[in-house]
């Protein structure tokens, strides 16, 4: 009797392993994503920050061109601070005479 209600039972042990191996796998998937996630917030935060500091300079470079004279010709304006490139040359040293 024994016998026959053995074999009207199904192992359910190949079952178990192939979930064990599905929830392996799963697993797997979920950490590599978590691992992406975690790259691609620190890129974000990265990409944020750049943001960021190109707002400022935009804001800074806004500030002084708003300091600077309005243009009366059809040159750019030169900041006040800056030094023509023709008075440059006039400082500049002779290059020394060639040798004997």
């Amino acid at each position: 009797m024994r016998d026959q209600q053995a074999v009207g039972r199904v192992s359910i042990q190949p079952l178990l392993a192939a979930l064990d191996v599905q929830e392996d796998a799963a697993r797997a998937l979920a950490d590599g994503l978590r691992t992406q996630i975690e790259e691609l917030q620190s890129q974000l935060r990265e990409a944020e920050t750049r943001l960021e500091h190109l707002a400022i300079t935009r804001k800074t470079v806004t500030a002084l061109a708003d300091r600077l004279p309005a243009q009366t010709s059809g040159r750019p304006a030169r900041a006040p601070w800056t030094t023509p490139a023709s008075s440059l040359s006039s400082t500049r040293p002779s290059p020394p005479p060639p040798g004997p």
